[in-house]
């Protein structure tokens, strides 16, 4: 059974990934309303899918480590270029 610091540390993950996601609409509702240009877009959507990734693969670890009976304190945020690597 998750201890609740696990279960907050979990929420809070879920929740930073909900706001990312938000904020990725938003970007392109500022495109489409021409209120910032195409480059600026897909620069700032290209960190945000890397920091999305990045929060998706420290969940899934955290499950990983809980299923498995383990700490899922001992999960860490690997580097993007780490995550990005990843075939699904």
């Amino acid at each position: 059974m998750q201890q609740p610091n696990d279960a907050s540390a979990e929420h809070a993950i879920l929740g930073r990934i909900s706001r990312m996601v938000a904020d990725e609409k938003s970007l392109r509702e500022l495109l489409a309303h021409g209120d910032i240009d195409g480059e600026t877009e897909r620069e700032r959507l290209i960190a945000l899918e890397q920091e999305l990734d990045q929060c998706w693969d420290l969940l899934r670890q955290r499950r990983a480590l809980t299923e498995a009976g383990e700490d899922p304190g001992a999960a860490r945020v690997r580097p993007s270029s780490t995550v990005e690597g990843y075939r699904s």
